[in-house]
């Protein structure tokens, strides 16, 4: 199961990379990003899989909220909520439980020498019960649509990938050659998926609403009733 994780991290990585550098919306946006999400979900699962049976409770949480986050950032754009109630409910509850185990975690760590690692859970946890009471209020609200469904979709998978870049480029740096590490570089890609995340979100909450079409027919209509005794 390690090499299929570390195949489908690296695929990620770089379908995840290529869909953040896309025009949204477009063909090369739209296959990188079905790439990014099969491999994320195959990487996320497989690795929850992995710290479960170590157990290592902080790349357990990390594993199962992306996996998480991937799933309800796609389904956001794939379904409307109607359509993927049951599966939007399920997510929530792995949202929740994946929040009540890593804070659960946090607390026996926090107190020893993983201090780090407890608080890596805390963190992961607080972001998951966040994602469950959002899920929560989109449920009992019934829909999302325009500006704030594309949010919902950008800031999830690229949260997600954040977390996969901090994996891979600072988790493991051991496997990267003692300049590199000391160089500072391997944190570059990781900043870069968060700031491209930010900017995107920006660009998008700044973008105006597209002008509304309105007939010629209605046009005239409207200037016959205007008119004086009309």
């Amino acid at each position: 199961m390690l090499p299929i994780h570390i195949a489908a991290g690296l695929l990620a990585l770089i379908a995840g990379a290529l869909a953040m550098l896309a025009r949204k919306g477009g063909g090369l946006h739209r296959r990188a990003g079905l790439v990014f999400v099969a491999a994320m979900l195959g990487m996320s699962a497989s690795g929850a899989v992995l710290a479960l049976l170590k157990p290592e409770w902080l790349s357990l949480s990390a594993g199962l909220l992306t996996f998480y986050l991937v799933a309800t950032g796609w389904l956001a754009v794939l379904r409307p909520v109607a359509q993927s109630r049951r599966l939007l409910q399920a997510l929530m509850c792995l949202a929740l439980l994946t929040g009540v185990l890593a804070w659960t975690a946090g607390a026996a760590l926090i107190g020893g020498r993983n201090r780090g690692m407890g608080l890596g859970c805390f963190i992961f946890g607080g972001v998951a019960l966040l994602c469950a009471m959002a899920d929560w209020r989109l449920l009992r609200r019934g829909a999302i649509e325009g500006a704030p469904r594309l949010a919902r979709h950008l800031w999830r998978l690229g949260f997600a990938l954040f977390v996969a870049s901090a994996s891979f480029f600072l988790g493991q740096a051991r496997l990267f050659p003692p300049a590199l590490r000391s160089s500072g570089l391997l944190s570059l890609p990781v900043f870069a998926a968060a700031l491209l995340t930010l900017c995107w979100l920006l660009r998008l909450r700044r973008r105006r609403p597209l002008p509304v079409r309105v007939p010629a027919q209605a046009k005239t209509a409207d200037l016959q009733g205007a008119a004086p005794g009309g």
